[in-house]
């Protein structure tokens, strides 16, 4: 494999005033959480694969021993109940691990776009802030059309100058050469451990805005499980740097007495 594929296993026919929703592997895991759950809950059907020699260069093996390249998967949803727009997912295994990978994998993501009729992408992501209330979603896009409907939806504009970084950021950046609009949301989170709280702030803005009915209390679940881990990892830390102050006085006592 020499550069990014995007290969179709079913045909989807024509899809009506598509949008696109972006959530590959980042900070917390909150774009990938966020549109794996959307997209179960609403039934979404595998479309196409994408493949990248920019992947890390392993396999995943399943429990029946089977293995496949990382990728990225589309799945498509068909809006019966009198919405505007049908939506189509992406997430994955992984994003890029090079920058010359990065644009690659963005310029075939906006190229598919382009060849299905999807002139709508909003990108997932999540940024690091350590907070202890329901995290905040921020937003950016390429016009204010789309910005007023995200602020509508409870989003809250990111401050100049923050970079965007990873794939949510070059399709955000890089719309505008396909003639595609584009809006980013990204939520508070700790980071370094996947974060269905902050997912669920996310979905609580992305439901809004595409009009549809989805109950988050699946997620409760894993939230709960989410912060025992955190809660167990404070008190590992707590106990080490009671561990370290203790070290730390014995030494001070022996100085003394040498002296």
């Amino acid at each position: 494999m020499e550069k990014t594929e995007i290969v179709e296993v079913v045909e989807a026919a024509e899809l009506k005033n598509p949008i696109l929703i972006e959530g590959l592997p980042g900070l917390g895991m909150v774009g990938r959480i966020a549109v794996r759950f959307l997209a179960k809950q609403l039934g979404a059907e595998r479309w196409a694969f994408l493949y990248s020699p920019h992947f890390p260069y392993y396999v995943v093996v399943n429990k029946k021993g089977d293995a496949r390249l990382l990728r990225g998967e589309f799945r498509f949803w068909r809006n019966n109940k009198g919405g505007e727009s049908d939506v189509v997912f992406l997430s994955g295994d992984s994003q890029a691990q090079t920058i010359e990978g990065q644009y690659e994998v963005a310029d075939a993501i906006l190229e598919f776009c382009k060849m299905h009729g999807i002139k709508t992408i909003v990108s997932l992501g999540g940024f690091r802030v350590e907070t202890e209330n329901t995290p905040r979603v921020m937003c950016a896009a390429t016009n204010q059309v789309l910005l007023d409907k995200a602020i509508s939806a409870g989003a809250e504009v990111s401050k100049a100058g923050s970079p965007i970084v990873g794939t949510a950021g070059l399709l955000l950046g890089m719309a505008h050469f396909k003639h595609v609009e584009a809006m980013c949301l990204l939520s508070e989170t700790r980071g370094y451990l996947p974060d269905p709280l902050s997912a669920k702030s996310m979905l609580t803005i992305l439901i809004k805005l595409l009009g549809v009915d989805v109950d988050l209390a699946g997620l409760d679940k894993e939230i709960a499980k989410a912060e025992q881990i955190v809660d167990r990892m404070k008190q590992i830390e707590k106990r080490r740097e009671e561990q370290q102050q203790k070290l730390k006085e014995q030494e001070e006592s022996k100085a003394k007495y040498i002296s």
